[in-house]
């Protein structure tokens, strides 16, 4: 899928493309080795998506927002709940029954996560900000995504400005992980 456009638009894109992902699983047989592929690749998005909306997403919406504290807060309780079913998930293979349970909870809670930022976040950042300010946040976070971790880190601060010097370090480290091991890759 194309990404580019406003903050909205690139959020949008990265939803859909773990939403597909999570189908892939989904129509695979429990145990099927595809299945951990497909986690991961999924974890890799959601890491990178999760990371880019911490250092510039909920900063704006802190900014632009009344409620903006109240929902920025929420939205980093999701991240961290998600983040730590991902980091759980790690350590299974697909013919693991706690693979299965796990999957499960992690796409109940992205789903929710997903559906609430789409029906109740996106509407008041766009009703509260210029297009050139969505237009210009939609540049950071593609920038942030380049740059981000692909591992689950819980214990990684998710406030700037700790979050925008750490990630990228960790980032770095990730993507030599997974370039080495293949993670992520589909045979």
């Amino acid at each position: 899928m194309g990404h580019g456009g406003n903050v909205i638009d690139e959020l949008m894109t990265d939803h859909r493309e773990v939403e597909e992902l999570f189908g892939r699983i989904e129509a695979l047989p429990p145990g099927h080795k595809d299945r951990k592929v497909y986690a991961d690749q999924a974890t890799i998005e959601l890491v990178r998506h999760s990371v880019a909306e911490e250092e510039y997403l909920y900063p704006a919406v802190r900014e632009h927002l009344a409620d903006g504290d109240a929902i920025a807060d929420r939205e980093l309780e999701d991240h961290s709940k998600a983040e730590q079913i991902m980091k759980d998930l790690e350590s299974c293979e697909a013919g693991d029954a706690e693979f299965d349970r796990l999957m499960g909870q992690l796409m109940a809670e992205i789903r929710s996560h997903l559906a609430d930022e789409e029906g109740n976040l996106f509407p008041k950042l766009r009703a509260a900000c210029t297009p050139d300010a969505l237009d210009r946040l939609g540049d950071k976070i593609r920038q942030a995504k380049k740059l981000a971790p692909t591992r689950p880190h819980p214990s990684a601060p998710d406030k700037p400005p700790a979050n925008k010097l750490l990630a990228p370090g960790a980032g770095m480290v990730d993507r030599m992980r997974d370039a080495l091991s293949g993670r992520g890759k589909h045979d």
